[in-house]
């Protein structure tokens, strides 16, 4: 399939550094490795403008030449600064949604056509089980940790019906292929 400017792929993980140091070097290899398999298609980047993994990703991907959108908890730049301590450097523009965590996630999901997972805690899983019941499709790069291993897990335990469609793949270039492939089957 050709790939559409317009494709908006959100990223979605661990906006915390935890692990040993041997492992977050592991997690920054594969997040920039996954940086690199967007900015190699002609797509549109959304993250929670956060930090930890989901920030390498962001940076490395816009440094290439990726339009990276951030969606910010917070109701202005002073606000994603001062009280949510999140950075600027990464993104080409910020949404301000003044929503709180939690709020800013739906806005994210919701405005994303893939929605991918990269190791991923707590948040993540709000995330997950927004794009879920939204009906995305979803990728998940194993190996990674967290919400994007546990896929299988929750989806046996906790899956309900839903047109989401959930891919799940070690390589970032052949997980974000088989995404692209399914949204042009849609």
């Amino acid at each position: 399939m050709a790939e559409s400017p317009n494709i908006k792929i959100g990223v979605m993980g661990s906006a915390a550094d935890s692990g040993t140091p041997e492992a977050r070097a592991v997690l920054i290899q594969k997040g920039e490795n996954l940086a690199a398999a967007i900015a190699n298609r002609e797509c549109v980047l959304l993250t929670g403008a956060t930090t930890g993994i989901v920030y390498v990703v962001g940076k490395a991907a816009h440094d290439a030449g990726t339009f990276h959108i951030g969606v910010s908890p917070g109701a202005s730049e002073r606000e994603h600064i001062d009280a949510y301590k999140l950075p600027l450097d990464a993104c080409d523009a910020i949404v301000y949604t003044g929503f709180g965590l939690k709020g800013r996630n739906v806005v994210l999901v919701r405005s994303c056509d893939i929605v991918l997972f990269i190791a991923g805690a707590m948040g993540s899983l709000n995330e997950f089980t927004i794009a879920h019941d939204e009906g995305k499709i979803i990728g998940c790069l194993t190996g990674s940790g967290g919400v994007a291993d546990e896929v299988d897990y929750l989806l046996e335990k906790f899956g309900k019906r839903s047109h989401a469609q959930v891919f799940k793949n070690s390589d970032p270039d052949q997980l974000i292929e088989e995404c692209i492939e399914s949204l042009g089957e849609r």
